[in-house]
């Protein structure tokens, strides 16, 4: 059976998962989208939303995005990267509340690199157009600020140099560094 939703990425697993299907399914694979979701892009990524529900649900789950945003992208090296990476999963396991986030380089892939997210933000600029029928609106462009490039242990380093790299995303979100300090607090 096939289906359609025309929610989000994680809306179709959210629906999959709670109406339509009788068992959870084995394994979530979402994507492959045009563009890395490296560093912060994980937290406005749809791919990513979608494996990050799965996780939620207890499902190995796995988002793959290749670093191309061109309409002719050429998407027939990831088939290689997404078997392999498939293939580790499916043998090992993911740890509970723990999902990948693959992302795999323009051309030729060097190899694949476990990494950490970059920390940087994007710098957003917004361009004031108007459409035919006169209605203003802003379109979103802009360019991601790597705040640590001389980091060689970085999702956006690996794809940088020909490395796709795989992140192990948390669920929980907490800053635990954070604790120490800030239980201090009174509030």
């Amino acid at each position: 059976m096939i289906y359609s939703c025309t929610g989000t990425p994680a809306d179709c697993i959210k629906l999959a998962c709670n109406q339509l299907l009788e068992k959870l399914p084995d394994f979530v694979i979402s994507g492959i989208n045009h563009g890395a979701n490296t560093s912060v892009s994980i937290l406005y990524s749809g791919t990513m939303g979608a494996a990050l529900e799965g996780c939620i649900h207890g499902i190995p789950s796995i988002g793959f995005s290749l670093n191309d945003y061109s309409e002719e992208a050429d998407f027939s090296k990831s088939k290689i990267v997404v078997a392999r990476v498939f293939q580790v999963v499916a043998e090992r396991g993911l740890p509970e509340g723990i999902c990948l986030n693959v992302n795999i380089p323009k051309g030729e892939v060097k190899g694949i690199n476990f990494c950490r997210q970059t920390r940087g933000k994007w710098m957003e600029e917004f361009e004031r157009r108007t459409d035919p029928h006169g209605r203003e609106y802003y379109w979103l462009k802009g360019y991601f600020n790597n705040a640590e490039t001389e980091a060689r242990d970085t999702d956006d380093f690996a794809l940088l140099n020909g490395f796709v790299s795989v992140v192990p995303v948390n669920t929980d979100l907490t800053a635990y560094s954070a604790f120490p300090s800030m239980q201090k607090w009174k509030f």
